[in-house]
Parts: C-alpha cells; structure tokens; sequence
C-alpha cells in the first residue's frame, strides 16, 4: 500500500508540475496576444508560430471588456487567464529591468528595415567613435540573438562571460567600451541559435536585467533587422528606462527604403522616439584619388528624402569605404585606423548630431 500511495503521490506531483509549466506558457502567450493587438494584428497565427493551431483569429484582445468571454475566446488556451484579467497585468521584469538600468544615461537602439544594410557595423563603428571621449562610459547589447555578430566585429569573439555577484559581467574591448552578445554563450561560433519568440525574450530579459552594466553614459543596442520579437521584447522592456529613441539605418536604394517605411510605422504604433535616419552605403570614395562615385543610386531621393517627408532628422550619409569591413573582419577601429577619411568624418558628424538628439530628451 505504502508503494502504491507513493506512485499516486508521484503522479500527482507529475501533473501538478505539468499544470504549472502550461500555465507558465499560457500567460507567455497571452502576453504576446496583447503585444501584437497593440500594433493591430489581428491573425496571430500568421505573425506567431508558437500560438496554438486552434487560437481564434478575430481575438477581441487582453485589454477589451469581452476579453475570454465571447464566442470566438472558445478553445483558446489563453481563454482563463483573458478572462481573469491577470493577461492585463504588467510583467514585473519591467521594473527590475529600470532597477538595473537606472545608472544608464542613455539607451539608443539600432534599427533597420532589412538585413544587409550595415546596421552591426554601424553600431560598432558609433560605439567607438562615442568611446573615442574617455569620459563617457559605452556599453553595446547585442540582441540579434539568431545572427549575433558584435563580438566578431569587436574582436573579442574568444572572450567568455563571467559571472559575479552582482550579476553577468560584460566583455570589456576598451577600458570605457564594454559588449554583451548572446555570441560569448554559444560553444562556438557555427553555433546555430534555433529558438522561438518565448525564449528570445527570455534571454532579452536577462541581458537587460542581470548585466551588470555599472555607471554607462551610452547603452547602444543591436537588434536584428525587420520587426520582430526582439523588437517587441526592447520596447516592452525598456518602457520605464531612460530610452532615448532608435536611430533607423537605410540604403539609398528604394528597396531598402520601402522596408524602412515598415520600420517607421512599427516605431509609431509602439511609441518609440526616433532620433534620426542614416543613409549608409551612400557613394564610394576612392582611398587613393578621394574621387566620389555612386553605388547604389537613390531612385527616390534616398533616406534624406524620406526623412523629410515624414518629419525626421536626417543625420548623414556614409560613404562607402572597402576599409571599414576589413577593420570589422580584423577587430579593429576604423575610426582610429583610418581618422581622416570622408568615411570617418562622417561617421563623427552622424554622432555629434545623436550627442545632441540625445542631449534634447535629458
């Protein structure tokens, strides 16, 4: 008797734990229900493939009164928690994240419409070049957790990340420049990183809250292009931080321009500043003559005219220059190898108008 009663107690547990992990996930889910009926979407299965095949597709949404209570909440696996009300209640990483950011100044994140467009070097290069005053403490995240490429264009891709009591410490490539990659955790780097939205926000979540960051003046955060789960979790996360805004990377191609325009509606619907449009890629200097000639020619009038039509400050254009990838692949700094490029001017007036952008939110 005392073996069977010990199998019922056992089974109990098993279901209890299986409850709880359900409920766990029901409430990850419920909260991406409310995330993407923010931004008005209402098919979720077409914009998340974690939400059940049997999840309604006209979801009133958390925050509306007949949340878990109409016809089309039957069968949903969020339908409880709708309809307690607890999917309306905020997630409390949003408070330990402004906890562990309150000593950061300012928070810029990265954003472009499409991958290719130089947005990783962009982030390294500006790093470096707001580095470049030793009184100013940068910090860079990167959360472009399927492609993370930050630790590789800092060359400390060899580097681990070592954990203290006060939390992860980051990788210092400079004694005022430190990086967090989800690169430093992988065994190596062919490494895939194969996860759903669940757990992408999971580790999101963590960087921003375990890192011990310390005192920063810049936090400059790297997100993979388009606008994705990563983007939802930034903008969920940092709402009470001192987020600043998103500086938006284009090419003057119109392909390029059209996905920027996606990326600037994303930015309205969920309320993020935007500080200003880079054209990268724009034109190519010749090293040796300094002779200008164009690429990839704006069909369109590039980012500075889409920056005036809606509105935005425009905040340069950077040539190209074979040197700066080679600076990338090598680890190096291009605007400490190669300082009196266009490139490299360029680059230092693009920063100079973020310094002031930023300077005008304080």
């Amino acid at each position: 008797m005392a073996i069977k009663s010990k199998e019922n107690s056992d089974d109990w547990r098993l279901e209890a734990n299986r409850y709880s992990s359900w409920k766990r996930l029901t409430q990850v889910l419920a909260w991406y229900h409310f995330l993407l009926g923010q931004l008005g979407v209402k098919k979720i299965k077409s914009a998340m493939a974690d939400v059940p095949d049997n999840a309604p597709e006209s979801c009133p949404g958390t925050e509306s009164a007949s949340a878990g209570k109409t016809t089309a909440c039957q069968g949903c696996p969020n339908q409880s928690i709708c309809s307690s009300g607890q999917a309306k209640l905020p997630d409390p990483g949003i408070q330990e994240v402004r906890w562990r950011l309150a000593s950061v100044k300012h928070i810029i994140v990265i954003l472009s419409g499409k991958g290719g467009v130089g947005k990783s070097t962009f982030t390294s290069t500006f790093a470096r070049g707001l580095a470049l005053d030793e009184k100013k403490q940068v910090a860079v995240l990167d959360v472009d957790i399927c492609g993370p490429s930050i630790p590789g264009i800092f060359g400390v891709q060899d580097e681990q990340v070592h954990q203290s009591g006060s939390g992860w410490s980051p990788v210092f490539v400079e004694d005022n420049l430190s990086v967090m990659s989800i690169g430093f955790l992988l065994q190596s780097v062919d490494e895939a990183v194969i996860w759903r939205g669940p757990r992408k926000n999971g580790i999101i979540k963590q960087f921003l809250k375990d890192v011990d960051w310390g005192d920063i003046d810049y936090l400059i955060i790297d997100t993979p292009p388009g606008t994705s789960d990563e983007h939802l979790s930034l903008v969920q996360y940092l709402s009470q931080a001192n987020l600043d805004g998103a500086v938006i990377i284009t090419t003057p191609q119109e392909v390029s321009i059209l996905d920027v325009r996606k990326e600037i509606n994303f930015c309205s619907k969920v309320k993020l500043p935007i500080l200003g449009v880079v054209e990268n890629m724009s034109g190519f200097v010749c090293p040796k003559c300094q002779t200008e000639s164009q690429i990839f020619p704006p069909t369109t009038g590039g980012g500075e005219a889409l920056a005036n039509e809606l509105g935005l400050q425009f905040l340069g254009r950077l040539p190209l220059d074979p040197r700066i990838g080679q600076c990338c692949d090598e680890g190096k700094s291009f605007l400490n190898q190669y300082p009196e490029s266009p490139a490299a001017q360029a680059y230092h007036q693009v920063i100079k108008k973020v310094i002031d952008q930023c300077d005008k939110s304080v």
